[in-house]
């Protein structure tokens, strides 16, 4: 009963976090959030973001760090979580690294 729980909650994280990120970047470069990792207390929260041009990473996970309070409002408005976990954007390493196997499949 408490993985389902702990899924939904993955899943509600996710989408305020996309909702939020796009109604407050400014459109420079593309932000998704890929994936959200819960810690097993529930307390920490690293939601994981995939950003284009790849350029634009570091400013963007900085913009998203900087709002994390704003974030978390948002959570509390648009949500009915107890507890909320502290939250930390990070780059998506799974993903790049993704992206660049396809990249070399595609040149051979």
């Amino acid at each position: 009963m408490a993985k389902h729980k702990d899924e939904k909650m993955l899943f509600h994280l996710k989408d305020l976090a996309g909702d939020f990120l796009s109604r407050h970047s400014n459109r420079t470069s593309l932000i998704t959030v890929t994936n959200v990792v819960l810690s097993s207390d529930l307390k920490r929260a690293n939601i994981l973001l995939s950003v284009l041009p790849k350029e634009k990473e570091r400013v963007a996970l900085l913009f998203a760090n900087r709002l994390r309070p704003e974030f978390k409002e948002y959570v509390k408005e648009h949500s009915r979580m107890r507890v909320l976990p502290q939250v930390t954007f990070l780059p998506d390493i799974g993903e790049q690294n993704r992206q660049r196997i396809e990249e070399l499949l595609e040149t051979e």
